[in-house]
């Protein structure tokens, strides 16, 4: 598109479409047949692979490298800085995040999803993984090939997924946890443990899927068994 600003050190490569008031910064790079939608920004020494399709409002930030047939839905943002601050007396300090982002081959970012760079090094997201809108992963994760996070999941900086895991809604994980492959997170459940291959857990602190059933089933007889104590210890009969 015309308004589309190009920096004359970026490298584009054929067949790549871009819309209108596109910005590439210098040495940045846009595989074959790409196509990045309108009002979207590839900061410098970026590195975008082919046939991807980059919606409007998506932010790639510096040094960020995003591999083939990649799918980035609107208001993806990519490299934001880290959360990383240090507590002294006058204030909380900034550190600096000065480490990248990179996502692998065939990826899809729901809209809005945000994934922090790392405070050094990289956070990476693997193969084939799918995350639904409004997820937020933060620094240093490191996510397995083909797993799955679906809309709302949080997860804390330095964590570990495996391949094939799924993170179902609104899950929230705490920093420098490990989940296991093929592991299974219910939704809305609270990760503050290492969760082991295949595992599947449930509830806020999770714990055994099964387990966290039977709490559920004798909970909602709480009113029942609190009416038959009354009773008992009014010397009725139950």
């Amino acid at each position: 598109h015309p308004t589309a600003v190009v920096a004359a050190g970026a490298r584009l490569g054929p067949g790549v479409a871009l819309g209108a008031h596109v910005v590439v910064e210098d040495g940045a790079s846009i595989g074959d047949g790409t196509v990045v939608y309108p009002l979207c920004y590839l900061g410098r020494d970026v590195r975008v692979g082919r046939a991807c399709l980059i919606y409007p409002h998506v932010t790639i930030r510096e040094r960020v490298q995003v591999g083939d047939r990649v799918i980035l839905h609107p208001g993806v943002v990519l490299g934001s800085d880290g959360f990383g601050y240090v507590d002294t007396k006058s204030g909380h300090h900034k550190i600096p995040q000065i480490g990248t982002v990179v996502v692998e081959d065939d990826v899809e970012l729901g809209a809005n999803v945000t994934v922090d760079r790392a405070t050094t090094g990289v956070t990476r997201i693997g193969r084939g993984t799918k995350v639904d809108n409004l997820v937020q992963i933060a620094h240093n994760v490191q996510i397995g090939e083909e797993t799955l996070l679906v809309s709302q999941v949080g997860i804390g900086g330095s964590t570990r997924i495996g391949r094939r895991v799924i993170l179902a809604g609104q899950v929230g994980v705490i920093d420098h946890m490990t989940i296991g492959d093929g592991a299974i997170v219910t939704a809305q459940s609270g990760i503050s443990r290492n969760v082991e291959p295949g595992e599947i857990v449930s509830g806020s602190p999770a714990r055994p899927h099964r387990e966290h059933q039977k709490m559920l089933a004798l909970l909602y007889r709480l009113p029942e068994l609190f009416d038959q104590v009354k009773r008992l210890m009014k010397g009725g009969r139950t």
